[in-house]
């Protein structure tokens, strides 16, 4: 307790003149609350939207008691005012200036929902068992209107406590404690809540109000009308009007789009077209600069004014926004150091013997007495020396920091106040959160395969430009080859000239993995939160994919074809073109499946290399399949290689029924010309049986993807949603 003591007195001594917690707090210079009484009055602002909700009203009414007949939420806000708010004299104090609504504009609640934890306890899976606590026995509430941010340094728990609120923990973590919503221990349904990632993945080629509309017909059922008016509240609920009709952007095809302020923003209105009840965000201040730091959070209290409950995660912010908050959860190592009002916290410091200095933001001093970091920094510059003498302002043992911040924390009437909270909200079970209705598969793979429609159409960069290296690709190949006649001695260099324009063509779609990959990403996103699944993205892609692939099958075939001077026959040409495009199926099948494996741009592209140079060389070009090696040039890789079945078929369509002359009187067959130079089989319809074995390996190609993405890419996820579901079974 002495060193507790010194360094607390160290630290006081090093503050400003104005440190008693008295006289120094109340200074509406420095930070800004609310004025007394507004915690439980909305606040009205000029765009609320018009949110349509037909059980808004129900919701309220049943939701006001807790219980149907007990205290109201509102009744239980106002009751336990933390005792150290109380010695403080907010009315000196005013809150930043937020815009007013106008007379005409009519602000329609949304129905909140109160969510509490107590005794909350993540740990992470080791090596050998769950050892690692990442939170550790946190107690808090969060309620309808309000904002409730959970802070911290780096690496204290505050995005796992966010998971864990949400239901969203990977396998991997393994949660003690309980939580409730709206009193009753059950897990939250889909469309009840929104849960908004520290890193979104947005379409850059659509426009804001294409994106959010989209995303509407993903995730509701309904009319189209009624999901334009719920996307037009949400770019209103965001403040986005200005931005609707512009570009995302922020890709590799795009120079300009939205700054990161908007594009966050675009984030969180994804969510906000399911008007959840409850939203979680991660980080929404994540790479913002100050101005968008605060237009963001200025919206955000709009947005709780109407009455949804929002929780999210912020690691440090301005004296202005620290004044937006309505309650705040302080987390270092994962320890809860305090929870309770914004204002109180401040107290709380100054209890403990660590008040906040004049001309310092509030979260700044909440972090810098709390981040293990800055001891590093102690130690860096202890001895050295500035104008003002020595580095007494960072002179604080961290550690010694967070013990007394705890302890006084723990004893405090503020954490009984919580727990007297904590106790209201959960002696009555309220009204349930009802599931709302979902998208049916069809809906969902239409609108998947329209919008991968229209964003081929404007990626030029990974599309159109991919058109174009095809066409100068067979032109090459196609002017290198011309002119060579149908005699039996060209028969040879056709069979290079289809090997070449098979291998090279299927080479060349390694062009796509970026495009590719960030289609995993966007499904990773929306399958995180229900919007879509493994089946419907698969289909989606697949349909949307098919007509720009036969455009290219289609315009390389026939350059390919008439410059070489294959058989003039259209049905000859039409299964030329059929073939080729099947091979592009095959190909793409692949690259997808490869791609879900790494997700990542360049062991991607290595391993797909690598993959068709293998198939190459076990194609039966370079050497006839009869005469490789029968283990593992034969079995498996010339009979997994997709390149023997397209060469295979595409020569049995030239020479099958063809004759050639031999001297004067003597003629052989086209499959007795070619059968030195590669192994085809004599029966006109066995071209037929290539194209089938080309569409059973499209097929399992993209079956693997929807392993890969069911059992692999998302598990995590579905199997966290599972467990919540079976323990809420077991606890009915």
């Amino acid at each position: 307790m002495e060193e507790i003591q010194s360094q607390s007195d160290l630290y006081r001594s090093s503050s400003s003149s104005a440190s008693s917690p008295t006289s120094r707090v109340p200074s509406s210079h420095f930070f800004y609350v609310r004025k007394p009484g507004s915690l439980t009055q909305p606040i009205s602002f000029e765009d609320s939207p018009e949110w349509e909700d037909t059980d808004a009203d129900e919701r309220m009414d049943e939701e006001a008691n807790i219980g149907g007949g007990g205290d109201s939420i509102n009744d239980a806000t106002a009751t336990p005012i933390s005792p150290s708010l109380s010695k403080i004299n907010s009315g000196s104090m005013t809150s930043p200036p937020v815009p007013e609504g106008g007379a005409g504009n009519v602000v329609r609640k949304i129905a909140g929902a109160s969510i509490a934890w107590k005794d909350l306890t993540v740990t992470m899976k080791g090596k050998r068992r769950y050892s690692d606590k990442v939170v550790k026995s946190s107690n808090g509430y969060a309620l309808p209107g309000t904002m409730t941010v959970i802070m911290g340094p780096a690496k204290s728990g505050k995005s796992t406590l966010l998971r864990a609120l949400a239901g969203r923990l990977t396998l991997s973590a393994k949660m003690y404690g309980d939580v409730f919503v709206n009193g009753s221990k059950s897990h939250m349904p889909y469309g009840s809540y929104g849960y908004v990632e520290r890193k979104t993945q947005l379409i850059g080629s659509l426009t804001v109000r294409e994106f959010l509309y989209y995303s509407a017909l993903l995730q509701l059922p309904g009319f189209l009308c009624q999901k334009r008016s719920v996307v037009e509240d949400a770019i209103q609920a965001m403040s986005l009007s200005d931005y609707a009709n512009k570009l995302i952007g922020g890709g590799h095809c795009y120079m300009k789009g939205l700054r990161s302020g908007e594009r966050r923003r675009v984030s969180i209105a994804r969510e906000l077209v399911m008007r959840p009840h409850i939203l979680f965000i991660d980080e929404p201040l994540y790479h913002l600069d100050s101005v968008s730091t605060l237009l963001m959070m200025v919206t955000l209290k709009k947005l709780a004014s109407m009455g949804c409950t929002l929780v999210f995660t912020i690691y440090q912010s301005s004296t202005e926004v620290f004044g937006l908050f309505d309650r705040i959860c302080l987390l270092s190592n994962g320890n809860t150091l305090f929870f309770g009002e914004t204002l109180a916290c401040l107290q709380h410091f100054s209890n403990a013997g660590f008040p906040c200095p004049i001309m310092q933001s509030p979260s700044d001093h909440f972090l810098r007495a709390v981040n293990t970091d800055f001891d590093r920094i102690i130690a860096m510059c202890k001895n050295w020396q500035d104008d003002n003498g020595d580095f007494s302002a960072v002179n604080m043992d961290t550690a010694v920091a967070i013990r007394t911040l705890e302890a006084t924390y723990k004893s405090s009437a503020d954490a009984a106040s919580v727990e007297t909270m904590i106790f209201k909200l959960t002696e009555r079970e309220g009204s349930q959160l009802k599931s709302k209705g979902k998208a049916g598969a069809a809906t969902r793979v239409a609108v998947l395969t329209w919008r991968s429609l229209l964003v081929m159409s404007r990626e030029w960069k990974y599309y159109w430009l991919r058109l174009i290296l095809y066409l100068i690709l067979t032109l090459f190949i196609g002017t290198l080859y011309s002119g060579l006649g149908h005699s039996l001695s060209s028969v040879a260099t056709r069979v290079a000239a289809v090997f070449v324009f098979v291998s090279f063509a299927s080479l060349l779609g390694i062009t796509v993995i970026p495009s590719l990959l960030k289609e995993i990403k966007i499904y990773r996103s929306e399958a995180s939160n229900q919007h879509s699944g493994a089946f419907v993205f698969i289909l989606g892609q697949f349909l949307g994919s098919i007509p720009f692939l036969f455009l290219i099958s289609i315009s390389s075939s026939l350059v390919f074809y008439f410059m070489v001077g294959l058989r003039d026959d259209f049905g000859l040409l039409m299964y030329f073109v059929l073939n080729f495009f099947m091979c592009l199926l095959v190909n793409e099948g692949l690259m997808l499946s490869i791609a879900c494996v790494w997700r990542d741009v360049y062991w991607t592209t290595l391993s797909l290399i690598s993959v068709h140079v293998i198939m190459m060389l076990a194609a039966g070009h370079f050497r006839i399949r009869n005469a490789l090696p029968k283990p593992l040039w034969t079995y498996p890789f010339a009979y997994i290689s997709f390149h023997t079945y397209s060469i295979q078929g595409l020569l049995e369509n030239e020479y099958i029924g063809e004759v050639f002359a031999v001297g004067e009187v003597r003629s052989i067959s086209g499959y007795e010309a070619i059968g030195g130079y590669y192994q085809i089989a004599a029966d006109a319809n066995s071209k037929w049986g290539n194209m089938l074995v080309l569409l059973a390996m499209a097929s399992g190609y993209r079956l693997i993807v929807y392993v890969l993405l069911r059992f692999g890419l998302n598990k995590n996820v579905s199997g966290r949603l599972l467990l919540c579901h079976r323990k809420n079974n077991s606890s009915r």
